[in-house]
């Protein structure tokens, strides 16, 4: 679930995709990494390293950047090593953006998940002799790009011709994805999965008149595409739509803008928008889909309250206060506590500077960061009734060690809320849960978690509840019901490497 931010038009693209990258980075802390093309000088100019945005970007490799073109990516590891296997070679060479000299010149960036990469690893070696160089299945599209492109444009090059080869990509790519890329001297091309699991939205503003000034070709507009809208919002773009499932963009070297009749229409595909997004990664200002993530979150917490208060009047649970765990469930926590007409108190105190734990490498650095980003405010604690409100519950140990907390700053009773159902799948499109045994709702009942975790009462929102919260019946729910929009019959494969790059 990483994020992605492309710009054309503006010959301070590399600069702009940079803010909007920083408004990204929840998405994503592994490495960063900018990509651009300038159409005056014909150069390609790079960068990326391991690192939050703003250490791998320092003010001087800023200033190396030009062009009117660019695309950037911040990474959640979700293939290739966590660990370093041998040393940070192995992890640097996966680092987004990604490049290929041929045909002229292919840059590209993506988020998602590519269910069945290594199969078409090896497809792409024993049937293209194409040797591919790391463990990012990103490479793998790069190359089925550069192969489609290669026998279509010996002669000339053609929108057409784009859009038929990224539909080669469509027909053998199987998983969740948003694509963003460049090609030298010809333009900018967006395209995104035909389930439209990961999200990409477009805008676009005028042009300033230095801008102008400083480009020969005058494009008079420039356009942003993102992971969110937010980015846009910060740049000063005006959101113009969310690419439709299995759509294809192009921006050419003029600014002229084509889409395709998108795939997922001519194979009647079904829209399948993560519904992870709304309940944990997106950020509250954003909005996806034409749905605020703010006000969907102030549902969740309406619609949780109306079963919460069932259990409330048959005598089952008798809360005092309503504590969000930071900081994801604060904007349903404050809806659930005004339906419930219960004081909403913020006791648990997080460290700002520690970062979000369920994105973190592994279980030992998830346990570290919860000891040291949260602190329970006994005061307001002891002895009393304490109902805690998560975004999700995915492997239980966060939510334990939390729990643990606030008994021993003295608590009555400790219920503990999700405003995700039970997540009992592994993701194989973008989330990094690919093993069941690491879900710790997989294999249990909701009593038995509730024990493991230690709580008094553990209640869930329903699935009805979610759907409803969210607004939309074309949710990708798969982590909760078992129900996959793509295939995953390569998932044995992936669940493998996956489990070997992480040891």
């Amino acid at each position: 679930m990483c994020g992605i931010v492309g710009v054309f038009g503006t010959p301070f693209s590399s600069q702009e995709v940079y803010q909007g990258l920083l408004l990204l980075q929840h998405r994503g802390i592994d490495a960063a990494g900018i990509l651009s093309y300038d159409f005056t000088s014909k150069d390609f100019h790079h960068h990326k390293d391991l690192g939050l945005i703003s250490d791998v970007f320092t003010p001087e490799i800023l200033s190396g950047f030009s062009g009117q073109m660019s695309i950037a990516h911040t990474r959640y590891s979700t293939i290739g090593p966590k660990k370093s296997l041998s040393n940070q070679i192995d992890k640097k060479r996966d680092i987004q953006p990604m490049m290929i000299n041929y045909p002229f010149g292919i840059g590209m960036v993506h988020n998602g998940n590519i269910v069945n990469y290594y199969e078409l690893k090896e497809k792409l070696l024993s049937e293209k002799d194409r040797h591919l160089f790391t463990q990012n299945d990103l490479e793998a599209l790069i190359n089925l790009l550069s192969d489609g492109l290669s026998e279509r444009t010996k002669t000339s090059f053609s929108f057409d011709k784009l859009k038929l080869s990224i539909q080669t990509i469509f027909d053998q790519a199987h998983g969740g994805f948003s694509v963003l890329g460049l090609l030298a001297d010809k333009g900018l091309y967006a395209f995104r999965d035909p389930h439209g699991l990961r999200p990409l939205i477009l805008g676009e503003r005028e042009l300033t008149e230095e801008e102008k000034n400083l480009h020969p070709k005058n494009f008079g507009k420039s356009y942003c595409l993102a992971s969110e809208s937010n980015a846009l919002n910060f740049l000063g773009y005006k959101v113009l739509r969310d690419l439709e499932p299995g759509e294809i963009l192009f921006i050419d070297e003029s600014g002229e803008i084509y889409s395709s009749a998108t795939y997922s229409k001519i194979k009647k595909i079904e829209p399948r928008s993560c519904m992870f997004e709304w309940v944990y990664f997106a950020n509250p200002e954003s909005v996806l889909e034409e749905r605020s993530v703010y006000s969907t979150r102030l549902e969740f917490g309406k619609n949780l309250a109306r079963e919460i208060q069932e259990l409330i009047a048959r005598g089952e649970i008798s809360p005092d206060i309503v504590v969000p765990i930071p900081e994801t469930s604060r904007v349903a926590a404050i809806s659930l506590s005004e339906q419930l007409k219960i004081p909403y108190r913020e006791v648990l105190i997080k460290n700002r500077y520690i970062q979000r734990s369920f994105i973190l490498n592994t279980q030992e650095s998830r346990n570290r960061a919860v000891a040291l980003k949260l602190t329970a405010i006994g005061s307001e604690i002891k002895g009393k009734n304490i109902l805690l409100l998560d975004d999700s519950i995915v492997r239980g140990t966060t939510s334990k060690r939390i729990i643990d907390m606030v008994k021993e700053a003295g608590a009555n009773e400790v219920y503990f809320a999700s405003t995700c159902p039970p997540i009992k799948y592994p993701c194989y499109y973008g989330v990094d849960m690919p093993d069941p045994k690491e879900l710790v709702a997989s294999s249990r009942t909701i009593e038995e978690v509730e024990a493991y975790l230690g709580a008094d009462k553990l209640i869930y929102i329903s699935e009805s509840a979610l759907k409803k919260s969210i607004a939309s019946e074309n949710l990708c729910m798969a982590c909760i019901n078992g129900c996959y929009p793509v295939d995953v019959s390569c998932a044995a494969t992936f669940k493998t490497m996956r489990t070997l790059h992480r040891e």
